[in-house]
Parts: C-alpha cells; sequence; structure tokens
C-alpha cells in the first residue's frame, strides 16, 4: 500500500482509539464537580458516596487516556518528520502548553482527588476536584489550538532557506528540507478564527460523552433494581448535564460550520455534497454522493445551506465543480460522517428533552411507567451516541481538510518522513491493534466489574478529613 494511506490511516486509528477516553475525562470532571458541590453544600453523605463511585471509574479511564495518548506524539517524529520541521516552532508550543499548564495541573490534584478522600477536608478534596477538572478542560484548550491553527493558520509566516515567501508560494520537493513556519504573534496563532468555535463545539461533545455515561450506568442499576438511591441522583446530575450540553452543541456546531464556510470552502462543500456555486445553495439532509457525475442524491432543503450561512438565500456557496480536483477532500467521506455527526446529534437532544419530560412529570425512574422502562433501556445504550458522534465529528474535519495538512500551505502527502517505509507502517498498525485490543478488553473488564460492584451503600459512615 501508498506509504501516505498506510500512515495516515495508523494515525487515524491511534488518534481515535485514544479519543475515546479524553471526551469521558472532561464530562466526567464536570460531574464530580457538581456531585460534590452538593455535597458541600447540604453534608448529606449520599452525595460523597456518589462522588467516591464516579472518581473511581474517571481515574480508570484517565490511565488509559494518557497511555494512549503518548504514542500519538511519537508519531510525529516517526512519521510525520517533515510536518513536524515545518511547524515544530508552531505546534510544539502548543504542545509544551498543555503539558506543562494542563497536564501537570490536572494530574497533581488527582492524587489529592483519589486519595485524599479521609486525609483532607470537604473543602480542600473539592478544590482538587474542580482543578482536575478545570486541568482536563484545559489540555482540551491547547490541542484544540494546534489543530485549528492547521485548519486555519494565522499569527505566523513561511520561511524557505531563510526567505520569507507568501502564503500563494508553490512548495516544491526540494524545498521541503528547509520550509518551516515561523510565530509573529502568539496569541493570533492561539486565537486563530477557528479556535473559539471548534473548542466550544469539542467541549460539548466531551460534556455529553460524561454526562451518557453517567446516564447508561444509572439506567442499568435502575432497571436491575440496584441502588434505587444512588442511581435516581446521578440519573439527574447526568440528564442535567445532557440537556445543557445537547443544546449548547447545536449552537456551537452552527457557529464551527460558519468558520468552515469562511475559511475552508472546499470542507463545506463535501460536508454538503454543493457541486454547482451559486446563491440558493441547497441544505442535504441526508443521501449519498455521485461523485462520477457530480451531484448528491437525497432529500434537500432548497436554499437551506445558504440561510444558514449567511441568514438568507442569496448567500453565494462555492461548489466542488469549483475546485480543482486535486484540491477537493474524500467527498463520499466527509458527507457520511458529517450527516452521522449531526444525525447522532439531533438524536441525543430528542433524548435528552425526552428525559427532561420524564423528570418534569415525576417519572424519570419509576418503572411502573412503560414510557420510563423504555427510557431506561435506551439508556443503557445511548453511552454509544456521544462517542460516534465526536468520532464522526473528527473524522470530518480531518478527512474535510485533506489534501492539505496544513490549510494552504503543506500538503499531507509533502509531511511524511523520508525514511519509514511502507511495511514498517504496516507492522506498526498490526502491532497497535494487537496492544489497543488487549487494552480495550481490559478497560471494559475493569470498568464492568467497577459497575457490578457497585457504590458504597448510601448510609455508610464518613470520615470527615483533617
Amino acid at each position: 500500500m501508498n506509504i501516505e494511506i498506510l500512515s495516515r490511516v495508523q494515525f487515524a486509528f491511534t488518534a481515535a482509539f485514544h479519543y475515546l477516553f479524553p471526551p469521558l475525562t472532561i464530562g466526567l470532571g464536570v460531574i464530580l464537580v457538581m456531585i460534590e458541590g452538593m455535597w458541600l453544600k447540604t453534608g448529606d453523605r449520599k452525595y460523597h458516596n456518589m462522588a467516591r463511585f464516579w472518581t473511581k471509574v474517571f481515574a480508570l479511564i484517565f490511565g488509559l487516556g494518557v497511555a494512549t495518548g503518548i504514542v500519538l506524539e511519537f508519531e510525529f517524529g516517526t512519521n510525520w518528520a517533515t510536518y513536524s520541521r515545518f511547524v515544530g516552532d508552531i505546534f510544539g508550543s502548543a504542545l509544551a502548553a498543555e503539558g506543562i499548564f494542563a497536564f501537570f495541573l490536572e494530574s497533581g490534584f488527582l492524587a489529592i482527588l483519589l486519595f485524599g478522600w479521609d486525609k483532607v477536608g470537604p473543602k480542600l478534596h473539592f478544590f482538587a476536584t474542580c482543578m482536575v477538572a478545570f486541568g482536563a478542560h484545559f489540555s482540551a484548550v491547547w490541542i484544540i489550538v494546534a489543530n485549528s491553527w492547521q485548519q486555519t493558520p494565522a499569527g505566523s509566516h513561511l520561511e524557505v532557506d531563510g526567505e520569507v515567501v507568501g502564503a500563494g508560494f508553490k512548495m516544491l520537493p526540494e524545498h521541503l528540507g528547509s520550509a518551516r513556519m515561523v510565530i509573529d504573534e502568539f496569541w493570533e496563532v492561539v486565537f486563530n478564527p477557528s479556535t473559539v468555535e471548534r473548542l466550544s463545539h469539542t467541549l460539548m461533545g466531551a460534556w455529553l460523552a460524561g454526562a451518557f455515561l453517567v446516564v447508561s450506568v444509572s439506567s442499568y442499576y435502575l432497571l436491575k433494581k440496584r441502588h434505587h438511591e444512588f442511581s435516581r441522583l446521578s440519573l439527574r446530575f447526568g440528564l442535567a448535564l445532557a440537556i445543557v450540553a445537547s443544546l449548547c452543541s447545536l449552537v456551537t456546531g452552527h457557529g464551527s460550520a460558519k468558520v468552515v464556510a469562511e475559511y475552508q470552502p472546499s470542507k463545506l462543500a463535501a460536508m454538503e455534497g454543493h457541486w454547482e456555486s451559486g446563491p440558493n445553495a441547497p441544505l442535504h439532509l441526508a443521501g449519498w454522493v455521485d461523485e462520477e457525475n457530480g451531484r448528491t442524491v437525497g432529500p434537500s432543503l432548497p436554499g437551506g445551506l445558504s440561510w444558514l450561512i449567511a441568514g438568507t438565500a442569496d448567500h453565494r456557496v462555492t461548489g466542488l465543480s469549483e475546485i480543482a480536483e486535486e484540491d477537493r477532500p474524500p467527498v463520499q467521506a466527509t458527507f457520511q460522517f458529517f450527516h452521522l455527526m449531526v444525525a447522532l446529534g439531533m438524536g441525543m437532544i430528542g433524548y435528552s428533552l425526552w428525559g427532561g419530560w420524564l423528570w418534569w412529570r415525576k417519572r424519570l425512574s419509576k418503572l411502573e411507567h412503560a414510557e420510563t422502562r423504555w427510557f431506561l433501556k435506551l439508556g443503557v445504550v445511548a453511552v454509544l451516541m456521544p462517542q460516534l458522534a465526536n468520532q464522526a465529528g473528527w473524522f470530518t474535519a480531518e478527512i474535510g481538510r485533506q489534501p492539505w495538512i496544513v490549510w494552504g500551505y503543506l500538503r499531507t502527502s509533502d509531511g511524511l518522513s523520508a525514511v519509514v517505509k511502507a511495511e514498517q507502517v504496516l507492522a506498526s498498525i498490526i502491532g497497535f491493534g494487537l496492544i489497543y485490543l488487549l487494552l480495550f478488553v481490559m478497560f471494559v473488564f475493569l470498568l464492568n466489574r467497577k459497575i457490578q460492584h457497585g457504590p458504597e451503600p448510601m448510609g455508610g459512615a464518613i470520615k470527615e478529613g483533617r
């Protein structure tokens, strides 16, 4: 196989597997702050025991996230050495900031969160929980900064052989060894045109992942008629966060799409399977892209895309026919992943509001109602929805960015390492596949064991600590 395809498959596989875990820690961090806040406010021991159970789950997920994330940083040097040299000044600073300011903050207070229950007072423990949650969010900030800069470069310029050149410079193979991006203004790099919108949308997806995990476990306990008081309260915390995050994700997703429309028109055209440039651009609700004949088959809303972008059907939208074929992303994959993400997002909104209605009707945990039983049964498997939506969203963003690894400056095919062979990459993919399969089986086994064991009795004694 082609070395570029294999390297992209390797990075996509390892990144996608890693991204099963960080959203859960971010979302669970928010849940822990909510629960411990109630413990601090009321002094009720049931919130204390709830927090201890979800902290154990958090610790397991955090450990897997750290272990799988380290691999990605090595891949930048092994498979993407030219790219790493090209963006080292910029990408390296963001990754360094993530490690120094975010990961150390999160991991430092994690010790108090995990082992300080009987050794520190409730206020200090709550503060540690807040810092762990903040550190998880802050870590996401720097990762999104780095990735967003690749999508919409700003605050920097291109140098080739020490000479400053413009963004339209035609990169040739002989330039790759001496070409590099240089920072002009650090804060312009941080707040590049897509950072805020993409960060907010990513965080809402992470909140949903944590919220739906809590909903899933709580629904399972209620259906099994175990730990009723714990499950009833946990379900409310998870559902409250799910309602907020699902509705906010609709707003942040719209904002992110508007940025894509302005700065990455070929990606937007691929996301919507839009071929002909002009006003009154249709919004495809679903369908299949016929790339050979340059059309998209499926239901659509006339003028819907123009209206969503600019608030008027008269807005002109760039179509794929206007973009050179070598500059188009893989249209079919981008279109399908984007629409899968949207469908799952709307499904989560509907499910969360359904739960909110049951909560309002005081039926959320009452199994004598058939509607409640169906809600809980769906809740057990609904934990997959945010995970699939998050994966689909990232695949949309990264596939839609092709053929650029740094938009407008460096193509993906030019970012590869010169000395790595295809058979070496293939061997590493097989090796990672076996290791990650083992890690995933271990994760499911340990998580299931914690769930089957369940929380401590809600009336258990509490040591106040010093």
